[in-house]
């Protein structure tokens, strides 16, 4: 189990009709952001949203960590993330996962931990954020369809959740559960060093000149672009996946090899970002 005493999260199940989303304004700081992947076998990076997206392949899943988790053995490890969250379910299994692991786990903020991906953060038995940095916490949220059953299912999953999240972040931090209510409520972004001052983090750090050099395929950093404006014009995740696919052409993001257009690809939908923006 982990160096550290955390609770184990388990009984949630996801409401009927339940789909996940990522705030629009994480999404946006999310898409500004770059991170590069490590060499170190024992290091995992979390650089995607969290949960498989049927849409184009994309995502962090429990299955990933576990069979990285796998592969790593009883032997310390180092999580590397920047993420703006995703769904809340499979957060929770990547946190079990991760509370789990017999050694030590040193997680490292690159850009954003948020939403389901703060509470990832804190598997960790050491935290560390890079400066400029932050770790945002909100209460639960997403689309729920159906009836009026589903509805009220759907209230009192969500309130299991915050209380789920709430138990993490007391375990790692001390604070009363009231201040990290006030935290959730208000959907805070911490910076680095108020992530330490709240005992969210433990440590801050310079990002190693290979990180902040770090560039992303063009077309991969169009496409979050585009994902995050549609966001902030209320288009909904289900749609804007609808909208991406076909602009693409129905090409998949998690393609382990770049097309001999790619760069045409980039500069239509750059082209799309700044039509959209005027």
């Amino acid at each position: 189990m982990s160096l550290k005493t955390l609770p184990k999260i388990k009984g949630l199940q996801e409401p009927q009709g339940y789909s996940w989303d990522v705030p629009s304004d994480v999404l946006a700081r999310w898409s500004e952001t770059v991170a590069s992947e490590s060499t170190d076998p024992q290091t995992i990076t979390i650089y995607e949203p969290i949960g498989f997206d049927p849409w184009d392949g994309s995502g962090f899943t429990a299955r990933r960590m576990s069979a990285a988790l796998r592969s790593i053995g009883a032997k310390d490890v180092t999580v590397k993330i920047n993420s703006p969250g995703g769904s809340v379910f499979e957060g929770f299994a990547i946190y079990n996962e991760l509370a789990a692991h017999p050694a030590k786990v040193t997680v490292e903020v690159m850009g954003i931990a948020a939403s389901a991906a703060a509470y990832i953060a804190m598997a960790g038995d050491e935290v560390n954020m890079g400066l400029g940095s932050f770790l945002m916490v909100h209460n639960a949220w997403g689309i729920v369809v159906g009836n009026r059953n589903d509805m009220a299912e759907s209230i009192t999953v969500l309130q299991k959740i915050d209380n789920a999240q709430i138990d993490i972040f007391e375990a790692r931090t001390g604070l009363k559960r009231a201040d990290i209510e006030t935290l959730m409520d208000g959907e805070t972004f911490l910076t680095a060093r108020d992530a330490v001052s709240k005992g969210f983090a433990d440590g801050v750090f310079n990002a190693p000149e290979a990180e902040s050099k770090a560039q992303v395929r063009p077309e991969i950093a169009a496409k979050n672009k585009l994902d995050a404006l549609l966001a902030q014009s209320g288009v909904p995740r289900s749609e804007r996946r609808r909208m991406l696919k076909e602009a693409t052409g129905g090409k998949q993001d998690a393609a382990p090899t770049v097309t001999h257009d790619a760069g045409h690809e980039a500069a239509a939908l750059e082209q799309l970002l700044a039509t959209l923006r005027s």
